[in-house]
């Protein structure tokens, strides 16, 4: 982790700018090209939601603003992030399961399965608010929405970033899936978030190269 120079830094206008805004928060929703990929994730045995946070957060850890965090008047980065998501457990509600990053995929879903499993067993909702090298994810699986906002605290502000993805659907022979993407204005922009879509619709796109061709 390092912490930015706030005299030096190229964004230090439109961190000042947004640090005031009441809702600095802002959010796109566009559908990703899933054809290869959710067949590949099938045919292996994965878990299409291990598959979704993996590709995520790699291609989160891939852009440095994807991995900044405001801290009072400070910004730091951090060197890796990590993925938090939901998990569905017993009468319809739902459980937080974290798990550290690697970029070896059959190394992360093994980790990500376990902790699944504990999770499943031992339900809870308790939230390090103090830790900021995360990233907060869920899946709709019901809907494919075609815009998303997730709940945050705002005094302070929080600068994690939030995704959200949905059911696929075929639309002229293409598998698609929405994916709702949510990032603090003072640290990401718009080509931040271009970038990241451009990531992970790579990854999609060659699934046997992402997650190793088993």
């Amino acid at each position: 982790m390092r912490f930015i120079d706030m005299q030096t830094w190229s964004r230090r206008d439109h961190f000042k700018f947004y640090s005031i805004v009441d809702h600095p928060h802002f959010s796109m929703c566009a559908n990703v090209d899933v054809t290869a990929f959710q067949p590949f994730v099938k045919r292996n045995g994965y878990s299409l939601t291990v598959a979704m946070v993996y590709v995520i957060a790699r291609a989160s850890n891939a852009i440095p603003e994807f991995r900044q965090r405001i801290r009072g008047d400070q910004v730091v980065e951090h060197e890796i992030v990590n993925p938090g998501f939901t998990i569905l457990t017993d009468k319809d509600h739902f459980s937080f399961c974290d798990v550290e990053y690697a970029e070896d995929f059959s190394g992360f879903a093994a980790r990500a399965e376990k902790n699944i499993a504990d999770v499943k067993a031992h339900p809870n909702l308790d939230v390090d608010t103090e830790k900021d090298d995360v990233l907060y994810m869920t899946s709709i699986p019901w809907v494919s929405f075609t815009s998303f906002i997730h709940p945050m605290q705002l005094h302070p502000g929080d600068s994690v970033p939030r995704f959200a993805w949905g059911k696929s659907f075929n639309e002229s022979g293409t598998l698609k899936m929405p994916l709702g993407v949510q990032g603090h204005h003072a640290v990401m922009d718009g080509i931040h978030m271009g970038r990241f879509y451009e990531k992970v619709q790579d990854y999609l796109h060659h699934p046997e190269v992402a997650l190793g061709d088993a």
